[in-house]
């Protein structure tokens, strides 16, 4: 299979260069594009979860022997997340040689949190498939680099970290409320309000509505820190 010079360049930029081509392509194709001979990368995406959450579990274990299971669970979350993910997708350019449908690039999917988690996910899995497990090892440490030695010993996300401040106070968990959409479809832009059952809320806005919720969440959390 002759290989375009772009995919020769990402090649360059993950530091990996396939002995199957096609493996890569897969990866990198998106549903929005596929047929009944072209597959998109939804089954290497769940190959690809499970072969970065081994490697991660083992190198969180071997930098910090001594840490219990409750530390070691939130900072895995948060080097495997789909944020964390298409963090490293973007690092490396990813979205520039993804294969999408027109629709999905008329709305901005090179830039999409979600697709580009999903690809980088659907990359590693292609890198082990042709490299083999310890190629792909590897290429992970590479490209997450000291994310994993500088992860926050608390490393849960905001919205876990609030519910569990509410729980231990005896209320029920925070409620998330959307209070506005605006922007055009491609670009949308949401204000969230996270908001406890006694009436305290904080406001965000981002491009993202899981993003907007993480945000008014670390908001509040803060406000409350403050106040204590």
């Amino acid at each position: 299979m002759k290989v375009s010079a772009d995919l020769k360049a990402f090649q360059t930029r993950i530091g990996y260069e396939f002995s199957q081509p096609d493996l890569l392509v897969r990866a990198l194709t998106h549903g929005s594009i596929s047929s009944p001979t072209r597959g998109d990368n939804q089954r290497l995406e769940f190959l690809g979860d499970r072969v970065l959450g081994l490697v991660m579990a083992e190198a969180l274990l071997d930098h910090d022997k001594g840490a219990s299971e409750g530390l070691l669970a939130p900072r895995f979350n948060a080097l495997v997340r789909k944020e964390a993910c298409a963090d490293v997708a973007r690092q490396i350019d990813l979205g520039v040689v993804l294969k999408l449908g027109r629709s999905e690039m008329m709305s901005g999917g090179r830039r999409k949190q979600a697709l580009l988690g999903d690809a980088m996910e659907a990359v590693i899995a292609a890198v082990y498939r042709d490299g083999g497990f310890e190629v792909a090892q590897a290429l992970i440490l590479r490209l997450w680099g000291d994310r994993v030695t500088k992860v926050e010993d608390d490393a849960r996300d905001a919205k876990t970290a609030l519910q569990e401040w509410a729980q231990a106070r005896g209320q029920k968990p925070p409620t998330y409320v959307q209070l506005s959409r605006s922007g055009p479809d491609h670009a949308p832009v949401f204000t969230i309000a996270a908001r406890l059952q006694d009436g305290t809320e904080a406001q965000s806005t981002a491009g993202a509505k899981r993003q907007a919720e993480q945000a008014a969440a670390a908001a509040l959390l803060a406000q409350l820190e403050q106040n204590a």
